[in-house]
């Protein structure tokens, strides 16, 4: 297929780029380079530098002629969210809403879009299956779920299939060292935890160490990159195949403490890794599991590389190399 991925040169859709070229896919990239890097690009793919704000520009893309296409161009910081819900309302919500009268004016009729867990708010049972209230405590996650609800319109509508994907915590690096790019700015627990191992940060602060779970520390589930890459191509292949929507939760439904993704880098990377406990953040839930087994079931899709170890050697190889580069 040919396929758009839209951020394809960020973190995620690097990856996700990758994952399709490695299945023979065809693979446009769409990226204004905002937070991609021009080193997560692959010369088997093409590359149009624009924003999802310059529709027209979206919709000369897309008359090229796709399959289908990925969106991954979204803002992500849930807590600036809150603090300029303006800039996260234009990007996340104007922008695909242009995304999708592109799809819909040049006959893009599959779509895969990366939701978030954002959507589901505090939990209330666990592990969160896809049928969990949707109830976002930051504005963040409110934009991934007023776009689910625009995707089941055009679907209504202009008969545009989507595949949202509700990831969980997305961690680790190409295991075969392809992608090197770090993140700009990043808010989750092992890139954080990593610029402190090379030295790119003084010491890491633990939100809480007073939690009811094993160690007191909060417990998340982490998905590697490359199993979330995956997944959106069986959900490409599901598209195809089946010609319906869905919407499917994407995690390892393996929990790791903070305490024990710190412990695990030192012993992997053999750096101190100074921590210090600070009080919790607010609106922070002591456990965040998932179930995939819709995910299991319908994409047939199971994860490979999630565990503790991979994730964190693979994201160290790529922060010692560019430390050494220094």
């Amino acid at each position: 297929m040919r396929i758009l991925v839209i951020g394809g040169a960020g973190y995620i859709g690097s990856h996700v780029a990758r994952a399709l070229l490695d299945s023979q896919h065809e693979v446009t990239v769409y990226d204004n380079l905002s937070s991609g890097k021009p080193e997560n690009l692959f010369s088997e793919a093409d590359f149009v530098k624009g924003d999802i704000l310059d529709y027209p520009l979206l919709e000369t893309t897309m008359k090229r002629g796709f399959n289908g296409l990925i969106h991954l161009a979204a803002l992500k910081a849930a807590g600036e969210s809150m603090y300029e819900p303006e800039k996260y309302s234009e990007n996340n919500i104007v922008g695909t809403i242009n995304i999708l009268n592109a799809a819909a004016r040049c006959k893009v009729n599959r779509f895969v879009f990366s939701s978030s867990a954002a959507v589901y708010g505090e939990p209330t049972y666990l592990p969160i299956d896809e049928k969990h209230p949707t109830n976002p405590e930051n504005y963040y996650g409110f934009t991934k779920l007023e776009i689910e609800r625009l995707l089941s319109w055009y679907d209504k509508i202009r008969g545009i299939k989507f595949a949202a994907l509700r990831y969980f915590n997305a961690a680790g690096y190409d295991v075969d060292g392809r992608i090197t790019g770090l993140e700009v700015d990043p808010e989750n627990l092992l890139p954080i935890v990593m610029e402190v191992a090379a030295g790119m940060r003084p010491k890491l602060k633990i939100f809480g160490d007073d939690y009811e779970t094993r160690d007191g520390t909060g417990l998340r589930d982490y998905i590697h990159v490359t199993d979330l890459a995956d997944a959106h191509v069986k959900a490409l292949n599901y598209l195809e195949k089946k010609n319906e929507s869905l919407m499917v939760n994407l995690g390892s439904e393996t929990g790791i403490t903070v305490k024990e993704m710190v412990e695990s880098t030192r012993k992997i990377t053999g750096q101190p890794i100074p921590a210090e406990v600070v009080d919790r953040r607010a609106g922070d839930p002591a456990v965040v599991l998932a179930t995939a087994k819709l995910a299991q079931k319908v994409l047939g899709w199971t994860v490979k590389h999630s565990d503790v170890n991979t994730l964190i050697a693979s994201t160290w190889e790529v922060y010692k190399s560019h430390n050494q580069k220094k």
